[in-house]
């Protein structure tokens, strides 16, 4: 029946010229094709598209059996032969039909897939879709494509383990590498073109090409797992990125983007477009460094001769990029990508002027939020041991200049204490091996007044600070010792009095409150503990918002004495700074 419906319009539309066919012939050959797709009869469909008598009723109307020819494939088994005859009657859609019409009914079927289907679907259509631009030969058509399919793609997740990959669910790293091979030919054009002249003035396709590159580098790239997998012969996304950085290259691209001249991004007239622009370029060329730099794609086309200082210039900003991000496959992107450009240079080369760069200063700012508040431990430690790569490659004005910046900037005791702990090795090295302007004198007695401080006086929080406070201690009691008063190399010496005043004084003052405090807090707990014996709860915690389990009075005891454990190793650090000022002043009176 549906067959027959389909032969009487095809008749009907055989005896018209192609000027006067009408809106209803269309939607009558439409509805007769669909009907025979669903109805069993792609065999007939297909004789009755590959009849040359009908190549004009084809040419115009058959873009419109696209929608329900996709179904149709999709609901039938891989070994179906109706699902064969689909296949072909795609295949000869994409031969007959106007061009124009077909890539607009090909892009309207992609962009109305979702879920799970949009992987099939792309790659179902990629080689009508690829026959149709190649007889358009239009960059916009080409470039239109590449954005529809991209966006289509993007909102899917990025498979990121071993079994994840090799599952590939959603048919996403398949897709990807399927889609590099539709933008082949177009990629050859351009590079014929640019062959058959050095001054290629047609820039449209080549741009379209960058975008489509841009983008793969943003998504799946960025977020991509790119380390080499055990029991994975070929990784789908390290062979995806290998042709998107082939195809920078045989564009030309590759190096400008690595090392961008001026007037290489789009001027906007909308301040809005400008910095979206900005921030997506931004992910993009950041993905691109760690590509080359960290997983050495495309090194075979990188020119040797910038020195490891350059490249760490060159670098920086795309740290600071990744970095910003919070999921762990792009953060560790960023600390990968800081490591190896560190790992290039050697200790104290790194000259002091590149402070000026503000993004030298953005960078160790942010590993120190890393190092505090990254959930993860082992980003945490990772970022840890960068920032002493980075503070190790800083000549020692540059050193100097850096432990100033994250004393003031940090706002953590604990990185403080580890700051104060560089420049007591500093003033080491000053003082035992070679003679250094910066760690000793004047220039030192500044960076003293930062160190040996008590942010709020006697009212301090001791415990909150305990880790700044006992490296500042354990460096003024190394001072102490290792500086004779009479050689005063450090300066120390000079500031005795206004370190009593400001840091030694308070901090016995602040030290016995806290003590006095804590332990009336234990003999309270203690004396009212019988009527607590039931270890019912007496106090809650609030983290984050979320109620954590409520403390007994057994663990608030025990929180109470690690407390005073801690200030009696201050105490006890405190009494041999305050022992050595004491003999060495009584040495001095004896003297004189």
């Amino acid at each position: 029946m549906a067959v027959d419906e389909l032969q009487a319009i095809i008749q009907r539309c055989q005896i018209l010229e192609e000027a006067d066919f009408k809106g209803e012939d269309f939607n009558l050959f439409q509805v007769a094709g669909q009907k025979c797709l669903e109805d069993g009869y792609a065999a007939q469909l297909l004789e009755v598209i590959q009849n040359e008598k009908n190549k004009v009723i084809i040419k115009n109307m058959g873009w419109n059996l696209i929608s329900p020819l996709v179904r149709c494939i999709f609901m039938y088994k891989q070994e179906d032969d109706k699902r064969e005859h689909c296949l072909r009657i795609l295949d000869q859609l994409a031969q007959l039909c106007n061009p124009k019409e077909l890539f607009l009914g090909l892009l309207e079927q992609i962009e109305q897939t979702s879920g799970e289907q949009v992987c099939q679907t792309v790659m179902l259509l990629l080689q009508p879709l690829q026959t149709v631009l190649l007889k358009l030969q239009k960059a916009y058509s080409v470039g239109l494509s590449l954005a529809m399919i991209m966006n289509q793609l993007t909102p899917l997740p990025v498979p990121y383990t071993k079994q994840q990959i090799q599952e590939d669910k959603l048919g996403l790293c398949q897709c990807c590498n399927a889609v590099v091979d539709f933008a082949k030919p177009f990629v050859n054009e351009v590079v014929k073109n640019m062959e058959k002249s050095s001054e290629y003035n047609d820039m449209e396709l080549k741009e379209e090409l960058i975008k489509f590159c841009m983008k793969s580098l943003k998504y799946p790239l960025l977020t991509a797992q790119l380390e080499q997998l055990e029991g994975i012969e070929e990784h789908p996304f390290r062979h995806f990125a290998t042709e998107i950085i082939d195809i920078l290259w045989n564009i030309r691209e590759l190096i400008p983007l690595v090392f961008p001249h001026n007037g290489k991004s789009p001027s906007w007239d909308n301040q809005e477009f400008a910095d979206i622009e900005r921030k997506n370029s931004a992910d993009s060329l950041a993905c691109l460094s760690y590509l080359m730099f960290v997983q050495h794609f495309g090194v075979e086309c990188f020119p040797m001769v910038f020195s490891p200082s350059y490249l760490l210039l060159c670098n920086m900003t795309h740290i600071e990029v990744l970095l910003k991000r919070t999921e762990e496959s792009v953060l560790s992107k960023g600390l990968d990508l800081f490591e190896s450009c560190l790992l290039r240079m050697e200790d104290n080369s790194l000259l002091h002027h590149y402070l000026e760069f503000r993004v030298f200063i953005n960078v160790p700012q942010d590993l120190v939020k890393i190092m505090t508040l990254c959930p993860m431990e082992h980003m945490r430690k990772k970022s840890l041991n960068i920032l002493q790569f980075f503070i190790d490659k800083f000549d020692t004005e540059g050193k100097y200049t850096l432990f100033r910046c994250l004393l003031k900037t940090s706002n953590h005791a604990g990185v403080e204490g580890y700051i104060i702990k560089n420049i007591k090795d500093q003033i080491h090295l000053a003082l035992t091996e070679c003679d250094n302007v910066w760690f000793t004198g004047h220039h030192l007695i500044s960076l003293l007044d930062l160190v040996l401080s008590l942010p709020e006086g006697a009212e301090t929080d001791l415990l909150q600070n305990s880790d700044r406070i006992m490296a500042s201690l354990n460096l003024l009691r190394y001072l102490l010792i290792k500086d004779c008063e009479s050689d005063n190399q450090t300066g120390v010496w000079t500031i005795l009095g206004k370190i009593k005043q400001n840091f030694l004084k308070p901090l016995r003052v602040g030290l016995n409150m806290s003590k006095a405090h804590y332990e009336a807090e234990i003999k309270n707990k203690k004396e009212n503990r019988k009527e607590a014996h039931s270890s019912n709860p007496v106090c809650s915690v609030t983290v984050s918002g979320e109620k954590m389990p409520a403390m007994t009075t057994g663990m608030q005891l025990q929180v109470l004495h690690s407390a005073l454990f801690t200030f009696d190793l201050i105490e006890s650090v405190l009494a041999r700074v305050e022992e050595l000022i004491e003999g060495k002043t009584k040495a001095v009176m004896d003297e004189n």
